[in-house]
């Protein structure tokens, strides 16, 4: 786990332990509450990951737990807490939690009920108001807690994500260039597909990373004194989520490729890998001074057309290769002015 992560549910931890902790003293001392454990567990329950989590969970769990109040008042007054009444107060809770809109914490109502069955809980009209008077007190401070004890926003998460995708895809076709430099080789051409492969995998991950920004963006005080970039984060995502699409077609041609060439086509394959290595250079440092590769891509084909360096045959792979390469050419170059906007 990164420092980063370490850091962040360091922090979470703490944020629980000062919001339960607290509120278990507002119910000891200030309520002399006669049930202390319901208002923490219940700050407990919404110190969520996100400001909106928290805001949202907040407002199911005093539905739920209010829910699990009343269930478990009607049925220990009017039944008396047996075997087959407590099941019974277990099944109905469980059933409540299908409610539509309480899914997230329909489960508390359950809970909430058992809990308070197992301590004999038979009270009337004004202990009914503590316990849900207690319940506020518990959303209320982990809600207040999560909103004013620096509230959790991803961005620099999502940077470094975003990041670290992008350099290591910039690697890999630098590696790419520098292995069909020498000669076209089926078995590296092979090697590329699988690094490919892991980098759609890690790209896959990375969109949780993003989109769990994006959620902590919302309702978020700390906004108010900081931009927010996450679309732009989101943006170039796309664009290695695409561009990863044509690396992947590109490394099969690669596959289809014979070792054996002609001197044309030696050329041909000079030039596509020095192309491949100026892209490179550009994914890795979008302010590299280069010259732009699509200008190259286009110049390649009418040139080696002019010049007869190619044979008829060979035109349908090497069209394929210059294809696929315009293509992330020209993805990195939006990813590339998405990154340099990030940055200022």
């Amino acid at each position: 786990m990164r420092r980063t992560d370490l850091a962040l549910d360091a922090l979470q931890v703490f944020k629980t332990a000062i919001a339960t902790t607290g509120t278990w003293w507002i119910c000891v001392n200030l309520l002399d509450s006669q049930m202390p454990f319901l208002a923490p567990w219940i700050a407990f329950l919404v110190l969520q990951p996100t400001v909106s989590g928290s805001i949202t969970s907040g407002f199911q769990t005093v539905i739920a737990s209010g829910l699990g109040v009343l269930l478990s008042s009607a049925i220990g007054t009017y039944i008396g807490v047996e075997v087959w009444s407590y099941a019974l107060a277990l099944v109905l809770g469980m059933l409540g939690s299908r409610i539509p809109g309480l899914r997230q914490e329909g489960a508390t109502i359950a809970t909430t009920a058992v809990f308070l069955l197992s301590t004999g809980f038979t009270e009337d009209g004004p202990a009914l108001l503590d316990r849900m008077l207690e319940i506020s007190i518990g959303v209320v401070i982990g809600v207040g807690v999560n909103l004013l004890i620096v509230p959790p926003l991803r961005e620099k998460q999502a940077a470094q994500t975003v990041e670290s995708l992008r350099i290591r895809m910039g690697e890999i076709m630098a590696e790419i260039s520098d292995d069909f430099k020498e000669e076209w080789d089926r078995d590296k051409a092979l090697e590329s597909s699988k690094a490919i492969q892991q980098l759609r995998n890690d790209l896959d991950q990375s969109w949780s990373t993003v989109q769990f920004a994006r959620n902590s963006r919302r309702r978020n005080p700390r906004l108010l004194f900081q931009g927010s970039s996450s679309e732009k984060y989101e943006q170039v995502l796309t664009g290695l989520d695409e561009t990863v699409a044509h690396l992947r077609n590109l490394t099969r041609t690669l596959e289809t490729t014979s070792s054996s060439e002609s001197p044309r086509e030696q050329r041909f394959r000079e030039r596509w890998s020095a192309i491949l290595k100026t892209i490179a250079m550009r994914i890795s440092d979008p302010n590299a001074d280069v010259e732009p590769s699509v200008d190259q891509l286009d110049r390649l084909a009418p040139e080696m057309v002019a010049e007869n360096q190619l044979s008829e045959t060979s035109w349908p792979l090497y069209g394929a290769l210059i294809s696929s390469t315009r293509n992330i050419s020209v993805l990195i170059d939006q990813m590339s002015t998405a990154t340099e906007e990030q940055r200022t």
